[in-house]
């Protein structure tokens, strides 16, 4: 099948590579000629495991090309994935001015029936607005469906090559049977290909987003009040995790949820529930209590030392919103460095992926270490905002001896705080009491 891609971020890069990867001939758009260029020699432009060699074997193949050019890319296509950002306004609703101006010089473009896939999430009734706006402008006709996507950065490609189920959202029988089509060597293991109306799918992707975030903020809630209590969340998260009605996923009290989809999400449908004239009371709640959470360990870091924080210097571990991604959008290492920066503080921060986009952020005002150890050098408090691998059993006498002093704020629970407490560390974390040295 004849494909084109509109908008080659995580979603639109990813869905590219997978869809080239299974014979189809792909073409991805974006406006950005650099990156365009880059993708094209084979460098991925973020990082995503798995992803730069299905790139560089599909772009091989021939199956996979890139191009600035609208014209030459729908022309091309029988089916147009639209995989362009929708940033939250300022009320929190979706911005959908790029989709707007996307799908309207595509209908002018059109040269054939076309299939036009809303992948991006976008709010209830998008999927109908954008199939008035480009029926006038066109001169073949254009289906307007919805194909949410439920990627998770750092698992990407192996959620998109396996799904849990894969929703198309269309009135229209034709569409959904090529749809289904393009879809069905992903799902050989019987797993569901959902045909809904529109709506509905557009809803199911901004519930799936909006309870996985009510789940984050309900045990962070519930670790807040562990903490005062002097109970160890971890223990009562293991006691409810094992209910089959509740199980452990997205359990995990920490600093909060970040990134690109949760925090967006929670406040697009919270607005959709205003505009609707429905209660979103709930989703405001899980919003405001992860606002809290990103500044938690920055409000232990300011009682420990007093609030005299000027001159006073922080190793930061983790800096991406969760392992395994560069994504910094949203992280809450950011609001960190923000608040101790802003008190005098100086921060050295180290992240195996996302430095690079860090520096974008903060330029000269903090330093970058290659290496974790190097970012502990002067410093006065190892600050963990990221879960990786490689800082789940350090070098702890490493850690002890490069600190000016022996004190850890864990946002993500790495360690045991018992173990802590006898290596002689001040230990702070999320849910659990802390230990003084």
């Amino acid at each position: 099948m004849k494909i084109t891609v509109v908008g080659t971020g995580y979603v639109g890069l990813v869905t590219g590579v997978c869809l080239a990867d299974t014979g189809n001939h792909v073409v991805g758009l974006d406006v950005d000629p650099d990156k365009v260029a880059r993708l094209s020699r084979g460098e991925c432009t973020i990082f995503e495991p798995g992803l730069t060699d299905l790139l560089v074997a599909n772009l091989a193949a021939g199956r996979f090309k890139l191009t600035t050019n609208l014209i030459e890319a729908v022309h091309h296509a029988e089916v147009i994935f639209i995989c362009i950002g929708t940033p939250p306004k300022a009320d929190g609703s979706a911005d959908l001015s790029h989709i707007e101006t996307a799908v309207q010089d595509i209908a002018r473009a059109v040269n054939k029936k076309t299939i036009l896939v809303m992948k991006s999430t976008v709010p209830v009734g998008t999927s109908q607005w954008v199939e008035k706006l480009v029926a006038p402008l066109a001169k073949h006709p254009i289906t307007v469906i919805s194909n949410p996507e439920f990627l998770k950065e750092g698992t990407a490609v192996n959620d998109f090559q396996k799904p849990d189920r894969v929703v198309i959202g269309t009135e229209d029988a034709d569409a959904a049977a090529v749809m289904q089509q393009l879809y069905q060597p992903f799902v050989r293991n019987n797993h569901p290909i959902i045909i809904v109306r529109r709506a509905a799918s557009e809803m199911i992707k901004y519930a799936a987003n909006c309870y996985l975030a009510t789940r984050i903020s309900f045990i962070n809630h519930i670790a807040n009040i562990c903490e005062k209590l002097g109970i160890d969340v971890n223990e009562v998260r293991q006691g409810i995790g094992y209910d089959v009605r509740i199980g452990s996923h997205f359990m995990y009290p920490g600093i909060g949820y970040g990134g690109s989809c949760f925090p967006k999400d929670v406040q697009a449908l919270a607005h959709v529930a205003r505009e609707a004239g429905a209660d979103g009371e709930l989703l405001e709640i899980v919003h405001a209590i992860n606002e809290r959470q990103k500044t938690l360990l920055a409000d232990r870091i300011r009682s420990h030392f007093g609030n005299a924080l000027a001159g006073k210097t922080f190793a930061v571990w983790g800096i991406a919103f969760k392992p395994r991604t560069d994504d910094i959008r949203e992280a809450p290492a950011l609001r960190i460095i923000e608040i101790l920066l802003s008190a005098g503080a100086k921060v050295r921060a180290a992240d195996p992926k996302s430095l690079d986009n860090l520096r974008k952020e903060f330029g000269d005002k903090i330093a970058y270490c290659g290496d974790a150890y190097d970012a502990l050098t002067g410093a006065d408090a190892l600050v963990i905002c990221t879960e990786w691998n490689e800082y789940r059993t350090p070098d702890f006498d490493r850690i002890k001896s490069s600190l000016k002093s022996p004190v850890i704020f864990d946002g993500r629970n790495l360690y045991d705080p018992a173990y802590l407490k006898r290596l002689g560390f001040s230990y702070y974390s999320i849910g659990r009491p802390a230990v003084k040295s």
